[in-house]
């Protein structure tokens, strides 16, 4: 009953705010990536290394069609519909597992803590805490990028964004579940540990390779870019906060409630107080 209406809650959530992720992704993103696009086709290329004379000499048994043709392109979807849907189905897929975080949560603050805080309001409070956990806090130290940009090695970044994310998330979960005086040092221990180890920078100009006109125009669509994807994200939870709070209040409050009375759970005395 309670993982029936968890994952119909999540779903429900899911579909709201992929759906409005999606219009604002067209509205602010995509016009900044289409056009960085354009200038990252004009961007010079290293000459390729000269191929070795074996290489044109075509081995026994071997068709001469197999050296002329490189790797096969990947598939990606055509611009247009095919494009904005598949984004839809992505944004959705994010938007429920993000869902099914923000329900975790919220099921583990009413287990410890009692049903004393509104849905709303506790949704909101661990929305503005998943802003802050995957997107603020990683993206100051690693802000988003327009395409044509060079950047610092995958890997580095990867592991700076997760060691970020983690330090703000565990920052936030100290302070919010925490009763001890030492909590709040704790957390600003975790919020600075990413900046101590330092986030993974390039060397060299992220630009190099373009035109002056390009440079110049990129540069002001990265600035674009940057903003762009600050108010995605910010749209993203403040409507998961909204919705994933309506849904919690709906369907899954009562039905945790009433397990946590029912298994004669810790805080089902403070479970009992108004919501």
């Amino acid at each position: 009953m309670l993982f029936q209406r968890l994952i119909w809650a999540a779903l429900a959530t899911a579909v709201v705010v992929g759906s409005l992720q999606t219009g604002v992704q067209r509205w602010q993103a995509a016009p900044l990536i289409l056009a960085a696009e354009v200038y990252e086709e004009q961007k010079a290329e290293a000459p390729a290394p000269a191929a070795a004379p074996a290489a044109h000499t075509h081995a026994e048994g071997t068709a001469p069609h197999e050296h002329a043709h490189g790797t096969a392109k990947e598939w990606e979807p055509a611009n247009g519909a095919e494009r904005i849907g598949w984004t839809w189905v992505a944004n959705i897929l994010h938007a429920f597992s993000m869902a099914l975080l923000l329900f975790a949560v919220m099921g583990v603050w009413l287990y410890q803590r009692g049903a004393a805080v509104a849905s709303l309001r506790l949704a909101g409070l661990v929305a503005a805490a998943g802003w802050l956990s995957f997107h603020l806090w990683p993206s100051l130290g690693l802000h988003a990028e327009v395409p044509g940009m060079e950047a610092a090695p995958l890997q580095a970044r990867q592991v700076w964004w997760v060691l970020a994310m983690a330090s703000a998330a565990g920052a936030c979960a100290v302070a919010g579940f925490a009763r001890a005086s030492w909590r709040w040092l704790v957390a600003a221990a975790l919020l600075a540990l990413p900046f101590v180890v330092g986030a993974p920078k390039l060397q060299g100009d992220a630009l190099a390779g373009f035109g002056p006109e390009a440079h110049a125009a990129l540069e002001q669509l990265g600035t674009q870019f940057i903003w762009a994807t600050t108010w995605m994200s910010l749209s993203f939870w403040v409507s998961m906060g909204l919705a994933g709070g309506w849904a919690f209040q709906r369907w899954v409050r009562p039905a945790l409630l009433a397990v946590l009375q029912g298994a004669e759970a810790p805080a089902v005395g403070a479970v009992q107080a108004p919501q």
